[in-house]
């Protein structure tokens, strides 16, 4: 950066610019917390016995220190390629009818709490809802370092199980809702999507929102022909920004169904077992009756507190599975 003719290729002064500010953000809390570590550890040195109360207080500055290195050493297992990325979440209603849109629903309100709580900016690109209540699927964006690295936790079945509020009987009932997460593909990364094989249609916005989106054929549907992948935007005011979001969705999806692609080849080269992601192979279960318990069945970690599960608090589940791939690793 300090090479005089650095400014003159604003492409690259931006990406090494950007660069700089992930490696600070990298480097910059491992040594705020190791001077947070020398400073207590100097006064724990010269405190006594008798001094209670600076004990006490000692004590729970190292609880906060102890909890902020849980917290970096967890962003040391979000190594891989795309990690750093922000995500595309879709979320998509199971067999059950009203009730796996409501299912849902319920998940997209959980990832939502769980994205403010964690400063990412969380952005509808497209919902269709359900004909009685809830949502059949949804798309979301979620931008932010690492979202992607987080939320590759959550890919696969959730099964919800309770009283179901749409059964007059009270009867309990089971209800799926699949999670796919893929990582949003950087302007550096190349993906080749030709004009020729897009069929692009406009059409008018359908659901709650605003008198613009409901007046004009603003929503924009995107088809690639030779995959029949097919992406949609709806919730920006303008065709254009509907077209752009739609366009950034699609080559995320051929980025990673070739991804898959590859990854499928080195499974069957080397004789390994892929194991499908379908209904009743559920990743986690969310059971309100007759007792309250989500559990992960990849992992084995469980909680009783759906409540605090379902405001977003998913954290525990997320790092358990981080854990467990390097583990397997």
């Amino acid at each position: 950066m300090s090479h005089p003719k650095f400014w003159d290729d604003p492409q690259n002064s931006n990406r090494v610019v950007a660069q700089l500010k992930s490696l600070k953000a990298t480097v910059e809390p491992w040594q705020v917390a190791y001077k947070r570590y020398q400073e207590l550890k100097e006064l724990a040195d010269i405190l006594k016995e008798e001094e209670q109360e600076l004990i006490s207080s000692l004590n729970q500055d190292l609880d906060v220190l102890l909890k902020d290195l849980r917290e970096l050493e967890l962003k040391t297992l979000l190594d891989g390629e795309f990690d750093k990325n922000s995500a595309i979440l879709s979320i998509n209603a199971g067999a059950g009818g009203t009730e796996s849109c409501d299912w849902v629903s319920m998940l997209f309100r959980m990832y939502a709490r769980w994205g403010q709580d964690h400063r990412y900016k969380v952005k509808t690109i497209d919902t269709l809802f359900g004909e009685e209540a809830g949502i059949k699927n949804i798309t979301l964006l979620v931008e932010g370092e690492y979202a992607y690295g987080y939320l590759k936790a959550e890919r696969g079945v959730h099964r919800l199980v309770r009283i179901s509020p749409f059964d007059a009987n009270k009867r309990r009932h089971t209800s799926f809702a699949s999670v796919d997460v893929i990582p949003e593909i950087q302007d550096n990364i190349d993906v080749k999507v030709e004009d020729k094989d897009l069929i692009i249609e406009t059409y008018r916005s359908s659901g709650p929102g605003g008198q613009h989106m409901q007046k004009t054929d603003s929503a924009v549907r995107i088809t690639h022909r030779p995959t029949g992948i097919v992406v949609q935007c709806q919730n920006e005011r303008s065709q254009y920004q509907n077209r752009q979001t739609a366009l950034k969705v699609l080559k995320a999806r051929l980025y990673e169904l070739e991804r898959r692609r590859q990854e499928e080849k080195l499974l069957k080269h080397y004789g390994a077992e892929k194991k499908k992601i379908e209904w009743g192979s559920q990743i986690r279960s969310y059971i309100m009756h007759p007792y309250n318990l989500v559990k992960d069945h990849r992992t084995g970690y469980e909680t009783g507190d759906v409540n605090y599960v379902m405001d977003g608090g998913i954290d525990k589940f997320i790092e358990a599975y981080l854990r467990s791939l390097k583990t397997k690793a």
